[in-house]
Order: structure tokens, then sequence, then C-alpha cells
């Protein structure tokens, strides 16, 4: 990254915030104390919630609308904006208690369907609904909740972006967020990037957990978040993470030796990590020692960033993980636990339409 700081590239930066909701030239920050609604804020369909009384003795220009309310039940547009270009960052921070019922999507180029689609805590590593610290290099969590993403995120035509409150009872009503994007041309051998959530609880019996399936095209698998509830008391993690790439069927070609060994641990992960590539974290027992690791209700957080390894396919691709821990007699124990997953890659468009985002129940976590 850094060995191309130094270098003059054609374009211009701007950043898309309640304070300037398209990241237009000239035009942060232009809220003032009169309760008008600005037009800009009105066309892209945003609640108002002007003027913040902090700000009543200083006016326009002095943080009057760092955030948005994004109200019960409904979808709000927090980017909306021509190419080419990329998306260079994403930040956002809101109330931790919305984290599974704040849903993310992005769609590029007018697709109808979206090509990112998460709950917000899962798609920054932050499973079942808990705060972590995460030191990973395209994703990055600090305290307290500051969610950050730097996947590289060109597009040629337009990205829009929103968020889904699932809540029937709550509104967000601090949300705050800020988009950077980099105005220039896109070359055209630049991919487009994708993200997909699933759940599977419980899983049934001697099946392979499905992180992502049906993707038809070319490009490149970079990422696995994993949350890993456990039904069973003991190591649950033999399982083997399996990629079916290019009209691979019954057997995988890129096939790994077990679940700890995927996420850069061995012989049973046995303390927490957060990587620049590789993470790891007890999540039920972490901070509180008198709770056992490896016990019925743990919950666990991996992710994996397939950065300098990426698992390049032309045609489809397909990635499961087996769910194993043990028995008596020193057998295999196919597990029936509660996982759930987010997928990261880049591909070609137009790709395959997204099973059906689970319910808020289906999603809930409990």
């Amino acid at each position: 990254m850094l060995d191309n700081i130094a270098k003059l590239k054609k374009g211009t930066t701007c950043l898309i915030t309640a304070e300037n909701v398209y990241g237009e030239k000239g035009r942060g920050g232009m809220a003032d104390q009169t309760g008008t609604p600005l037009p800009e804020v009105e066309r892209i369909g945003q609640v108002w919630g002007c003027p913040l009384a902090a700000a009543r003795e200083l006016g326009k220009g002095w943080k009057i609308r760092p955030s948005i309310k994004v109200p019960k039940g409904e979808t709000v547009t927090i980017a909306d904006f021509d190419g080419p270009a990329a998306v260079t960052h994403i930040w956002m921070t809101f109330d931790r208690r919305f984290m599974r019922d704040l849903i993310l999507r992005i769609y590029w180029d007018g697709e109808e369907l979206p090509s990112v689609e998460s709950p917000a805590g899962d798609f920054f590593c932050c499973a079942f609904g808990k705060a972590l610290l995460i030191t990973s290099v395209p994703i990055n969590v600090n305290p307290t909740l500051g969610m950050n993403c730097y996947f590289p995120m060109p597009f040629r035509r337009h990205v829009k972006i929103t968020v889904e409150n699932r809540n029937p009872e709550r509104d967000i009503d601090g949300f705050y967020y800020a988009v950077s994007l980099e105005k220039r041309e896109v070359a055209e051998d630049e991919a487009y990037f994708h993200a997909k959530f699933n759940r599977t609880n419980p899983l049934p019996y001697m099946e392979d957990y499905v992180i992502l399936d049906g993707v038809s095209g070319k490009g490149q698998y970079v990422g696995t978040q994993i949350g890993w509830q456990q039904n069973t008391s003991g190591w649950w993690g033999e399982g083997e993470i399996k990629a079916f790439i290019d009209g691979d069927r019954e057997y995988p070609s890129y096939i790994g030796t077990g679940t700890e060994d995927y996420f850069g641990g061995a012989w049973g992960f046995n303390g927490n990590y957060s990587a620049p590539f590789l993470g790891y974290q007890d999540i039920t027992a972490a901070g509180e020692p008198q709770i056992p690791t490896n016990h019925v209700g743990n919950r666990h957080s991996m992710y994996r960033f397939h950065l300098p390894d990426p698992i390049r396919f032309n045609e489809d691709f397909k990635i499961t993980i087996q769910a194993i821990g043990w028995r008596s007699g020193g057998r295999y124990n196919p597990l029936r636990d509660d996982i759930c997953s987010v997928a990261y890659w880049y591909q070609t468009e137009p790709h395959a339409p997204f099973k059906k985002l689970g319910s808020r129940d289906e999603l809930e976590v409990i």
C-alpha cells in the first residue's frame, strides 16, 4: 500500500456524510438553525432531524447535522453517487443493540439486487451482536464500536448504499457514517466487490455449512468471517474448509486441514488474537475467566482475509466448512451448531441473485 502513496494519480476525493449527503464540492456543513431541510437531504430521502441544539450559539458550519435517524422498519440511503469512481473507506457507528437489526446493502451500476447484503455487525467481523476489537487490514473495529472497511470498491456508473432498520420498536437516533470516494477511471480488469451473510441454526446432521454458493462468473474470493455457537461441549473445530472451483462437484480442489488451521491457529486456538489477515475470539469467555471455553453455549468469532492469497475462479465458485467435534472412542462427531458467516469476494457483473436474507427472527441473537 505505501509503495504507491507518493505517486501522483488523476482523480479527486470526496467524503459523503450527513453533513454533505452527496459529497458535493464546496457544499459540506451547510445546515443551519432554521430547521429548514437542505434540498439535497430531501432528495436523498433522509429524515432531517435538525437543528442540533449543541450548535445553537455557533451557527452554520459548526456540526449541526453530524448524524441521521434511521426510523424503525425503514430503509435509508446513505450514498447515491455516479461513477466512474471507487469507494475507498466506509466508517459507521451506532447503538450496539442494533448490530443484527441494521442491514447494510450496496448496489452497483443501477442493479436492482444488492451485491452486498449483511447485518452491519457481522459485515464488520462482530458476530452475534458482540462489539469486538478487530485489527485486520480490510476491516478495523475500535472502541467504542468504530467500524471501518477498507476493501476497495470500484464501480463504473453508480453506487447506492442503504441501511435498513429491522427493529419494529426503536428508531436508530444517532447513526453516524462516512463514505470516502475517489472519482477516477476504472480499468477493464477491475471487478466488483461483493459480500453475503448466511446463517444456519442448527446445522443439519452430517451436512457441511455453506459459506457461499451459486457464484457464477470470473473473480476471486477474498475473505471469510464466521460466528460459531456450540450446541455440544468439547472441541468443535476439526472440520475442513472446502472450496469448489470451476466445475468441482463432489470433491473440491481447495481443502484445508481443520477449522482453526484455516483461521491461522493451531491445536484448538487456546487464545484470542486479531492480526492483519487472521483472527479468532472466544466471545463468550473473553474477559470473564470464570466462564470456560468450548462448552455448550460458547460463541466464537473468526476471520480470514485472502488478500495475499486470493482464491481465483473463472466460471463458478462455492465454499463450505465442516462442523466436526469428538465423540466416545476417538470418533468424529458431526455437529449441529448455530453457524453464521459473511463471505467477501470480487467478481464480474452481473452476479447471481442472493438467497433471500432470513427474517428478523431467523437472524436474532438469543
